[in-house]
């Protein structure tokens, strides 16, 4: 019987020739990532009293986000603290102010096939579209992983999820997780892996990919995954990576739990509705809804692509009165990126207020939380009740595209109409 992806990457990080979905294994990780808000203030007291001695400094990545700009005293004395231990602890990978730690560890190539990459945030699993194995562990079971580089997991059973056929005008990777989503469930893949596949994947951009793996772990999945093929290995050398590009693929012959095929062409923009993000409908069901704000970025939609295509829907355009429309670039590059572009001046002639790159009002700590009874449209990963400020208020997910049209009219909106034939 052969391997899954997920077995041949946790096979080589156990330094065995196969293992298979059932099994406990320790493993040897590439990465340990730690953000500010669950990283080293948290985790210092256990870490020093347990000897305080990292097992590889070139392996640790710490990356503060959460906290970034700080709004209290609280969130500054966090950064200051995560900014210390690192200078203390001597770390050569140390980012601040640059976004969210998904995307910086894919933007500085700390991210490559085959790796086994571990996190203290559950959406590490965004670096699965680069064909890693990629998932959260809490802070006290990162501490273990600081001292000695490894833990034990078991090995996952893996769902296979088949998106043929070509994307509709005006549909993206967004429509195709949400709907996956919601066939699945929201803890239909607990302690499973996704691993997506056919030609409409195979046809997406890396920016796409990326949206799909990171939202993985929203049907309870440990990861998410994607074949690495050419997309891949062009995007890593473009980050200046030229070693560690080894592929990893499924063999034909591998066992998974469940196989789930879609028809591409068939799917239309699809909305996640509050308070679970498997509560899913076509857009066409709830379009008309009034919102109070619409957040166009986070580290599962804010990259150029993403600003690119509300771009084109805003240019020209003023928002409706009477909301509020925060973008958020998911990186400091892709803000400069997009500045030298002139869609950041695009969107802020039309009305939109653009952020410093962060976790912000996505996880409801900093700029732009929303308060009781009010709405919003966003193009980011959680709508749980609270996610981004008051529990009272109501979250919507949709794609870029359906998030700037929304902002255009006030009410959610198919982007469809606003969109050129033939421009996604």
């Amino acid at each position: 019987m052969g391997m899954t992806m997920s077995e041949k990457i946790l096979a080589k990080a156990a330094g065995h020739s196969n293992v298979k979905a059932g099994d406990i294994v320790w493993v040897k990780a590439d990465i340990a990532m730690m953000h500010d808000l669950l990283g080293p203030w948290l985790i210092d007291g256990g870490f020093r009293r347990l000897g305080g001695k990292l097992f590889d400094k070139e392996k640790v990545v710490v990356v503060s986000d959460h906290c970034t700009p700080p709004a209290t005293v609280q969130q500054a004395d966090i950064l200051k603290f995560t900014r210390d231990w690192a200078r203390d602890q001597g770390l050569p990978y140390y980012y601040e102010f640059e976004g969210p730690c998904h995307q910086v560890i894919v933007e500085h190539g700390h991210v490559r096939p085959g790796r086994l990459i571990l996190g203290t945030d559950s959406h590490t699993c965004m670096a699965g579209g680069l064909g890693a194995f990629a998932t959260g562990i809490g802070s006290t079971e990162m501490i273990g992983v600081l001292l000695t580089g490894e833990t034990w997991m078991k090995v996952p059973e893996t769902i296979k999820v088949i998106w043929d056929g070509e994307l509709p005008h005006g549909v993206y990777a967004k429509d195709i997780v949400l709907k996956t989503i919601k066939d699945i469930g929201h803890a239909g893949a607990t302690y499973q892996t996704i691993e997506f596949s056919g030609s409409a994947i195979k046809s997406l951009s890396m920016d796409e990919r990326l949206v799909l793996s990171n939202m993985a772990v929203e049907a309870g999945a440990k990861t998410g995954l994607i074949e690495p093929d050419e997309t891949v290995i062009e995007f890593l050398r473009s980050k200046g990576v030229d070693d560690g590009l080894e592929t990893v693929r499924s063999d034909e012959d591998a066992s998974y739990a469940q196989i789930l095929h879609y028809n591409a062409s068939e799917l239309e923009p699809q909305v996640a509705c509050p308070h679970e993000v498997d509560n899913v409908h076509p857009i066409s069901a709830v379009e008309g809804k009034a919102v109070d704000q619409v957040y166009l970025g986070s580290c599962t939609n804010g990259r150029i692509s993403d600003l690119r295509v509300a771009a084109e829907i805003l240019k020209g355009k003023k928002i409706a009165k009477n909301i509020r429309c925060l973008v958020v670039p998911a990186s400091q590059h892709i803000w400069m990126e997009a500045n030298k572009e002139g869609i950041l001046e695009i969107l802020t002639e039309a009305g939109c207020i653009v952020n410093m790159p962060s976790c912000g009002a996505c996880g409801g700590f900093t700029s732009g939380v929303i308060g009781a009874g009010e709405v919003v449209m966003s193009s980011s990963n959680r709508n749980f009740r609270g996610r981004m400020g008051s529990s009272e208020g109501e979250v919507y997910l949709g794609s870029p595209a359906a998030v700037a049209a929304t902002a255009i009219e006030g009410k959610i909106t198919d982007p469809r109409k606003y969109l050129l034939q033939g421009v996604r």
